[in-house]
């Protein structure tokens, strides 16, 4: 997705800089406030565990680390808006190319009430690798939300098994910048068919996401343009009956940076 263009690319990381400075190592008096928040785009799982160990920036070609508050984050505990403070710290200011994203091992997914172990391949323990290529200016509060996407980021591997690998599917975009970006709001009913949600962008992009338990979505971080979003819902069963709903899109949505483009509630049939 180019939302914002924050996002380019997301690779495991070839170490190629040289070792890791605190920011009192760096000869660079002009110092600039920096946050990282992490949210979801969630996926139809109960929880989807992950072990974050520390983040790092790589700006003017040094690593940084920052003051990462470290653990074990549900993802799905940060859906339709809400996210969590993962840093709170200052970096000189320059050529922002990279944020870091360290996982440890402590990684899981709960499917059917049964918690899995979500295997890693090893270089991800390493480091997540999220181009940014961004000028940090002295004097300027920049906010960056991680965008976790749950459901393709959490792979079934093998035909009926039942183990499960991560492999991150992120987007980072600022708040706050120019240009602005804008966002996607509604509500899907019946909220029990629990549908996944495809934002389709300008250039044919897309983005998922799935509603909540109150059938509330939200689509964050898109440049401002026209959006088909399509619902493809689950079956609702019942004891003995079940209930199945056809799929719906609705067609050219408007995105205008620096708001939110609310829905009319959706009735699925």
């Amino acid at each position: 997705m180019k939302a914002f263009k924050i996002l380019i690319g997301l690779f495991f990381i070839i170490p190629s800089f040289t070792g890791c400075n605190k920011i009192d190592d760096i000869d660079n008096n002009d110092i600039t406030k920096i946050q990282f928040r992490l949210t979801d785009a969630p996926g139809n799982f109960q929880e989807v565990n992950i072990d974050i160990q520390a983040v790092q920036v790589i700006i003017n070609d040094s690593i940084i680390d920052l003051a990462t508050n470290q653990g074990i984050y549900n993802l799905l505990e940060f859906v339709n808006g809400k996210d969590t403070l993962l840093v709170s710290d200052e970096i000189p200011s320059g050529m922002l190319s990279q944020i870091r994203l360290i996982l440890g091992e402590n990684n899981s997914v709960m499917v059917d009430s049964v918690v899995y172990d979500l295997k890693t391949p090893s270089a991800q323990q390493s480091g997540l690798k999220l181009n940014v290529n961004q000028e940090i200016t002295p004097g300027t509060s920049y906010a960056y939300t991680i965008d976790f996407d749950a459901a393709k980021s959490i792979h079934k591997t093998g035909k009926g098994s039942s183990k499960y690998m991560l492999k991150p599917v992120i987007r980072v975009f600022a708040e706050a910048v120019t240009p602005a970006t804008g966002s996607i709001a509604g509500v899907v009913q019946p909220a029990e068919a629990w549908p996944l949600i495809l934002a389709i962008g300008p250039e044919d992009d897309s983005l998922t996401t799935s509603s909540d338990t109150s059938g509330q979505f939200l689509f964050q971080g898109l440049t401002a343009g026209y959006y088909d979003l399509e619902f493809q819902p689950d079956t609702i069963w019942g004891d003995s009956t079940y209930t199945v709903f056809a799929d719906t899109t609705l067609f050219d949505i408007e995105v205008i940076g620096g708001q939110t483009t609310i829905l009319d509630t959706l009735w699925l049939h």
